[in-house]
């Protein structure tokens, strides 16, 4: 092995707990930035179809007759 080599070996080696370190978080940090990089898009199409979903349904129209509370409310100031 050439000198070059071998300071290189030597110096990987007496670093070798702290590359390691970075390495596993640097790994551990990319797969949560994966995942939630992953749990967003399932969200937005989720999202997205829903909204879709509820937009293409007919709307629901609801009648009331209110002519017995309209009574009622003027019979109350008609007393007063």
């Amino acid at each position: 092995m050439s000198q070059a080599k071998v300071d290189r070996y030597k110096e990987e080696k007496a670093n070798r707990k702290q590359i390691m370190a970075r390495e596993k978080r640097n790994h551990i940090l990319s797969v949560i930035c994966g995942w939630a990089i992953l749990f967003v898009l399932v969200g937005w199409a989720g999202v997205s179809g829903y909204n879709k979903y509820e937009s293409s349904r007919p709307i629901e129209t609801v009648y009331v007759n209110l002519d017995s509370l309209n009574s009622y409310v003027a019979s109350l100031s008609a007393t007063e």
